[in-house]
């Protein structure tokens, strides 16, 4: 027996298409085939246009609401004609129809009043938004709110308050938008409006953002897709507003990526344009500027097609500083840039500080003082308003415009204060990822007061400045609470997808489905990550206080610190107390001689020195050191060294400078980062773990020839090194040697990795440590490389690994030979039970095996940082 199909309620399509939009649609579908009356069929069909429209299909959508309006006319009900009119109205503005769409709706508000009118409004208000009229858009909203108010409506009260509030936000109101969203959630989920309220989550992004709350939006962004997903419903928005939060962040490529997927779907017309405008941001951010143009243009074009001014003059922007980023430096672009940046002056855009810091820059470089001094004091306003983020921008505009008014105090305060607010914006963030990026305007400051010190042959000012920024970035939080179980679980998942990836690839089996999950954990695991906000965390370095604590606290050590500027590479020195500043050359010529000196330690260590053998070795050595040091080699003299250099130069094999062989040399991110791993309280135990990994046939016998140093360590080998053990093991230990397979993915640097028994164990597992070990011995192929980023930071093991309380690292800036290494560790360790300190057991161990090439050039492949 066939039972008869339930009838339809066709009063319940509409809530039902913003709330459950694929119920809605088989719904409304069912109904039609039960031949409704005209008013029945004129919902369902406006029902099923709702969520072919927010599916992005709007032509169909369009097709579904001319027969809506149709059916209404049918009917005989004008309340019926009146707001399927107005659904027409908004998606054909949306489809970029926007003159007949605005004439639509302006033809149904003059048709309406009480609870219809207000519902019209709402739609009017949705549309003239999108076309950045936003004074309209309130007025059209205030009277809304009152008549759907007045009527008891609150799911459409709730759906004026978030159109509101996203107006609000754009225009910088955060508290008045956060108030309005906050009403809006109640309403929604009051009425049960899953998809609205989904909406509202996602809305709180924009909130968070504004607030310069990078990690709360992440997570709001988040649980938004997870919503939309569980409903079956895609929003534009989503990658939009994503985008916009990467770019904040500093994860420009990431950003990139985002849109341009975005960009290949199918979507509306508007919404097209939004997508090409956030990938040109995107790619302008990515150092793609001919890309940005490209996308730039084709937005601005569509903005302007669709009458949509306040969106037209920002994509002209993104255009204009492809064209900046690119070089171009005329007096054309400059009167560009002038106009563009009052312009978004005007409407208030986001963009407004940036651009008048463009122009004033423009202005100076062609001499036009006056121009100059307008746009970047218009620029600096900013210095004290907006998000976190971005205040550093202002502060950067300020102390340009004392810088071009020869006022070097005033400029060099204003540095003082901007690298404050730049470093205060790290503080929120918890990810190292997020921090590391995060330093543009503060690297450009520091870079100001730089150059005075150059120009002035001040080496203790250049001294001071350097530490200013470095060691400010640097004082950061741990990367992650350790009890998140979820990010457990998914970096347990990720290590089972490893492991059967490389069976898969050894048995020559399938590897698409894994490689999939795999790029799906890894993605899991970044966003857990990045959501984590800074507070609570454990405090970093105090503060950097001046030169004199450095001289203070260096104990007979020599400070050699490197830095970068302007494309050349400047060496400051303290021996005794006497700070001097060198010139060394090109910082391209450092990079190169270092891949060169690096590419010839694997030469060795794979057993294919070149024919001349140690002699070339040598002589690859001094060209190193005159790249490196240049004449600051000649003022050190054997005794130990403490080396800060910048992130590009990071894995230097700094043993094999001739200035430095038979020294001990310790690496540190900052002097003042060294000098607190100096104050640094070592655990009460005296807990030791030696940890060796599969698949090489040196880490078990270096394993048990090390334990033999200590009979009372706990030994995890042989099947037993999993990476849960491996972490307990390590939590909080005095000295901790690792000895297993190392991967470093310079692509993505915090899934670098070491081989344990039950799969890779990442940075990102090490950051889950409560106390990192206070020592620690990575005795594996480039464990101490990372990714260059930011102001002189990076990431890698040593990025997650000295904000948790590891104070003595010691690991290797090369692939290195296996069976060379295990002798090197044992006289390492030798000299470390004797009393002596990394670098000191390094700078002995080092020693022993000068007569061997491949033993020589292994020693030489490692570095000890920290104290």
């Amino acid at each position: 027996m066939v039972l008869p199909a339930r009838p339809v309620d066709a009063e319940g399509l509409l809530p039902l298409a913003l709330s459950r939009p694929l119920d809605a649609f088989a719904k409304a579908s069912r109904l039609l085939e039960q031949c409704p009356d005209g008013r029945a069929a004129s919902i369902a069909h406006q029902a099923r246009a709702i969520v072919l429209r927010d599916a992005g299909r709007s032509r169909e959508a369009i097709a579904e609401l001319r027969m809506s309006l149709r059916f209404a006319r049918a009917s005989g009900d004008p309340g019926r004609v009146i707001d399927a009119q107005a659904t027409l109205g908004l998606t054909l503005g949306l489809a970029g129809r926007t003159a007949a769409g605005l004439a639509a709706l302006d033809e149904a508000v003059r048709a309406s009043k009480g609870v219809l009118a207000g519902r019209v409004l709402l739609r009017r208000a949705s549309l003239l938004r999108e076309l950045g009229r936003y004074d309209q858009a309130l007025g059209d909203l205030r009277q809304a709110i009152a008549l759907l108010r007045r009527a008891g409506d609150t799911v459409w009260e709730a759906r004026a308050y978030c159109h509101r509030f996203s107006i609000l936000a754009m225009l910088g109101q955060a508290a008045r938008a956060d108030r309005d969203l906050a009403a809006a959630a109640r309403l929604f989920a009051d009425a049960g409006q899953e998809l609205e309220s989904a909406m509202a989550v996602h809305n709180r992004a924009d909130v968070a953002l504004q607030a310069g709350d990078l990690p709360a939006a992440l997570g709001f962004l988040d649980d938004a897709s997870r919503r939309y997903e569980a409903l079956a419903v895609a929003v534009p928005n989503l990658p939009i507003d994503r985008c916009a939060v990467l770019l904040a962040a500093g994860l420009a490529p990431e950003a990139m990526a985002v849109a341009d997927a975005a960009t290949r779907n199918p979507g509306y017309a508007t919404k097209k344009a939004e997508l090409l405008f956030a990938a040109a941001r995107a790619a302008l951010a990515a150092g793609e500027p001919d890309i940005a143009a490209e996308r730039a243009a084709a937005a601005r074009d569509l903005f302007r097609a669709q009458r949509r001014p306040w969106w037209r003059v920002r994509a002209s922007f993104v255009l204009l500083r492809s064209r900046y980023e690119a070089g171009e430096r005329t007096g054309r672009l400059r009167a560009q840039a002038s106009r563009i940046a009052d312009q978004l002056d005007e409407l208030g855009a986001e963009e407004a500080p940036t651009a008048h810091l463009i122009a004033g820059r423009l202005a100076g470089a062609l001499g036009r003082l006056a121009d100059a001094d307008r746009h970047l004091a218009r620029a600096a306003r900013f210095r004290h308003r907006g998000p976190t983020f971005g205040r550093p921008a202002g502060w950067l505009a300020h102390a340009l415009r004392a810088e071009a008014r020869g006022a070097t105090a005033a400029a060099l305060a204003a540095c003082r204060r901007g690298l404050a607010a730049a470093e205060e914006h790290q503080q929120t963030l918890g990810a190292t990822e997020l921090r590391a990026h995060a330093t543009a305007y503060g690297t450009e400051l520091a870079a100001i007061a730089q150059r005075h010190a150059v120009r002035r042959g001040d080496a203790r000012m250049l001294l001071l400045w350097t530490e200013r920024w470095r060691a400010g970035a640097l004082a950061v939080p741990p990367v992650r609470p350790p009890d998140d179980r979820e990010l457990a679980a998914d970096l347990a998942a990720l290590r089972d997808v490893a492991r059967r990836l490389e069976a898969a690839h050894a048995e020559g089996g399938a590897t698409a489905r894994l490689e999939q999950d795999r790029l799906r954990l890894e993605e899991s695991v970044r966003s857990r990550t990045r959501r984590a906000a800074a507070a609570g965390a454990s405090p970093g370095p105090r503060r950097f206080t001046g030169v004199g604590e450095i001289l203070d606290g260096l104990d007979g050590h020599r400070l050699v610190e490197l830095v970068a500027l302007d494309d050349t590479l400047y060496a400051v020195t303290v021996v005794g107390r006497r700070v001097r500043a060198h010139q060394v050359g090109p910082i391209r010529t450092a990079v190169r001689e270092v891949e060169l000196a690096r590419f010839t330690l694997r030469r060795f260590a794979y057993g294919r020195p070149p024919a001349a053998g140690m002699s070339n070795l040598d002589d690859v050595a001094r060209r190193l050191q005159e790249a490196l040091l240049g004449p600051a080699a000649a003022v050190l003299d054997g005794g130990p060294v403490v080396v800060v250099p910048p992130g590009r130069l990071h894995a230097v094999p700094w043993s094999m400078l001739p200035a430095l062989r038979g020294a001990a040399v310790r690496v540190a991110p900052s002097a003042a980062t060294w000098l607190h791993a100096r104050r640094a309280v070592p655990p009460r135990g005296r807990r030791v773990v030696l940890v060796g990994g599969p698949g090489l046939a040196g880490t078990a016998a270096e394993v048990a020839k090390i334990a033999q140093g200590y009979p009372d360590a706990e030994v995890l080998a042989d099947g037993t090194a999993t990476a849960d053990r491996t972490l307990a093991a390590l939590d909080g230990a005095w000295t901790a040697h690792v000895a297993a397979h190392g991967v470093f993915r310079a692509g993505n640097p915090l899934f670098s990795s070491l081989r344990l028994d039950d799969g890779p164990l990442t940075v990102y597992d090490l950051g889950r440590l409560r106390r990192a070990p206070f020592r620690l011995v990575l005795s594996s192929c480039d464990s101490g490389v990372g990714a260059p980023v930011g102001a002189d930071e990076l990431l890698g093991m040593v990025s997650a690994l000295v904000p948790l309380g590891t104070v003595n690292l010691l690991a290797s800036v090369v692939p290195v030979n296996d069976a060379a290494t295990t002798p090197l560790m044992m006289a390492f360790h030798e000299q470390l039970r004797a009393g002596a300190g990394f670098a000191e057991a390094l700078c002995a161990a080092q020693a022993s095996g000068v007569d061997d090439p491949v033993a020589a050039a292994t020693a030489l492949s490692f570095v000890a940082l920290g104290r």
